[in-house]
């Protein structure tokens, strides 16, 4: 019985792995880049906090627009 992998890429499976982490690697920059920005902006404003949970929340909705604008691209 042969053995299933995960990716069917044949013997391009580190390619593959390379590629994708890549992509997420870099939706992780533009993200923090995004929420970065987006906590000098809300600084700036009479001097407002930003908290780390706002900063981490911001994060993630940046990652999760860039996974639906990737995964459209992809797709």
């Amino acid at each position: 019985m042969k053995l299933l992998t995960l990716l069917e890429v044949g013997d391009m499976t580190g390619v593959v792995i390379v590629i994708v982490g890549v992509i997420i690697l870099g939706a992780l920059l533009l993200s923090l880049i995004v929420a970065g920005i987006a906590k000098l902006i809300y600084e700036s404003k009479d001097n407002r906090k930003f908290s780390k949970k706002q900063f981490i929340q911001t994060m993630l909705i940046s990652l999760l627009i860039c996974g639906l604008i990737s995964g459209y691209i992809c797709g």
